[in-house]
């Protein structure tokens, strides 16, 4: 695996990222691709482990020793076979997923040092679209099965299971009530993070397959559970977990004060309606940070996703706000010990961008108490607080302070997936809400859910992984009804009339029984 001890030589060169002055200017990708003979030096560095640790730190078990293997050799054609038998989007995770899979290789045993393992499988995806490799792969007419199965939602989860559904030879409908597919991909995550292309070009794929792609759809209201189940044999839910965590304190109802994906969905569209027309100028839409004083509460990526927008349209100021202690600086191996995701500080993409512009900052241990008003109804300022470093956090007596605010936006996570189509349908759940299916297969036969409405909120890495393990376990539902119809009557007893012939009328009175029940 790559060169014999080059772990020892080389040294590792992390994602690079554009200047984080010059990345405001616009809304385009901050990542930048190292060139080839960079990339094969840190292919290089991967060690031929006798357990590779990192297969278990990934969710999707990439094969990530053999096509870093690959692009030290220069194969990147090959590379791109290797990273496909896993993983539908690679360029999806090596843009967004937080790489796990870094932080259980071995070399990260030495902290800092682990292989760049999520910079290698980016460039290999963007290089095999470069090449012309990626291609659409219906199924042969031979495997068609003439099976229908609906999947419902067009995040990552949704993408997987009716791709994977879909080149087992089955007829595939994707329903997504929005506008276009992507789920959060196109309308929760920044232009910056992910340009929108990149998820457009996949979903091309998947109806170039033959998958039917309804969007504007919302299933429960434009199509009732009942006439889904009538039209389709087998259903795949993955609608995500879109029930955002609130903050029921006093002032919640003043104007200006938001989840994060209300604000994060006028954005993302706004910069598409901007792309479509032509032009630079970016409208600010219902919701805007424009000249405002942004708070964020929540710190982790959608609470950075809201701050790196925030500084991209002109706010006076951001404050991200945390409601835990800040982590250390290192893995704290007491908590989290190698090959474990590490509960450390990381500066995200957006504070490096308020830090190079001196307007945003972040605070943890900061409990909010209430929000204060304006005479005419919208929100003025935060009254916050010292949180205790324990559950339930309370504040800190005597610490409270007021924090200027005319836009807040909550970024404090989801709860569970919208209720209304899971008690249509009649799905059991589970003490938090989510849809109850271990093995994927719900408490209604037929009826299968992956991703975050199945898992609660995680990585897109996990929603595609959920998707590919749903659509396994349809598959195995769809072929059990073919293999059901398909097999042949056998009957005992009296499957004619005997009254006629030597032998005379039958001498018991049942009639035929099919052969085993």
């Amino acid at each position: 695996m790559g060169e014999l001890g080059a772990f020892l030589k080389i040294e590792r060169h992390g994602v690079p990222y554009r200047d984080a002055t010059e990345r405001l200017t616009d809304y385009e990708e901050f990542l930048v691709d190292r060139p080839t003979a960079e990339l094969a030096e840190q292919g290089a560095r991967c060690m031929e482990c006798g357990v590779p640790f990192c297969h278990n730190g990934c969710p999707l078990g990439n094969l990530i020793p053999d096509w870093n293997d690959l692009v030290y050799s220069g194969r990147f054609a090959d590379a791109i076979k290797q990273l496909h038998a896993t993983n539908n989007f690679p360029e999806f995770t090596g843009r967004l997923c937080p790489a796990p899979c870094e932080a259980a290789c071995v070399l990260e045993i030495r902290e800092g040092d682990a292989v760049t393992i999520k910079q290698i499988e980016n460039s290999i995806i963007n290089r095999a679209w470069d090449e012309g490799w990626v291609l659409p792969e219906p199924p042969q007419a031979s495997a068609l099965t003439g099976r229908t199965v609906a999947v419902v939602g067009a995040g990552p989860a949704g993408l997987a299971a009716a791709q994977q559904l879909r080149r087992a030879g089955h007829e595939v409908t994707l329903f997504e009530r929005d506008e276009a597919a992507g789920g959060l991909l196109r309308f929760g995550v920044p232009d910056f993070k992910i340009d929108k292309h990149v998820v457009e070009r996949r979903v091309q794929q998947l109806v170039a397959e033959g998958v039917e792609l309804r969007c504007g759809v919302d299933v429960g209201v434009d199509v009732t559970a009942e006439e889904l189940r009538d039209e389709f044999e087998a259903v795949v839910l993955a609608t995500g977990s879109r029930v955002p965590r609130d903050l029921p304190v006093a002032g919640r109802e003043l104007a200006g004060i938001h989840p994060a994906m209300e604000y994060l969905y006028v954005r993302n569209r706004a910069v598409a309606a901007a792309q479509a027309a032509g032009t630079d100028d970016v409208a600010a839409g219902a919701i805007t940070a424009a000249g405002k004083h942004v708070v964020v509460i929540g710190g982790g990526d959608t609470g950075a996703d809201c701050v790196g927008n925030s500084l991209r349209e002109g706010a006076a100021s951001v404050t991200q706000l945390e409601l835990l202690p800040e982590p250390p600086r290192q893995r704290p191996d007491a908590k989290t010990p190698w090959p474990l995701w590490p509960q450390k500080f990381r500066l995200s993409y957006a504070q490096e961008e308020g830090r190079a512009t001196h307007k945003a900052d972040a605070a943890f241990s900061v409990v909010t108490t209430r929000f204060e008003g304006t005479a005419d109804g919208g929100v003025r300022a935060l009254v916050v607080a010292d949180a205790e470093s324990a559950p339930p956090f309370g504040p800190v007596v005597g610490s409270e302070r007021e924090l200027a605010a005319d836009l807040v936006l909550l970024a404090m996570g989801f709860l569970h997936p919208e209720p209304e189509l899971p008690d249509a349908i009649g799905l059991e759940k589970d003490p938090r809400g989510n849809v109850k299916a271990g093995a994927y297969a719900t408490s209604v036969p037929g009826v299968f859910a992956a991703g975050d409405c199945r898992r609660g909120q995680s990585l897109i890495v996990w929603a595609i992984n959920e998707g590919r393990a749903a659509a396994r376990m349809a598959d195995r539902h769809l072929h059990a009804i073919a293999h059901e119809e398909a097999r042949e009557l056998v009957m005992s007893g009296n499957v004619s009339p005997a009254d006629e012939g030597p032998e005379g009328p039958p001498l018991h009175t049942s009639g035929g029984m099919p052969a085993g029940g």
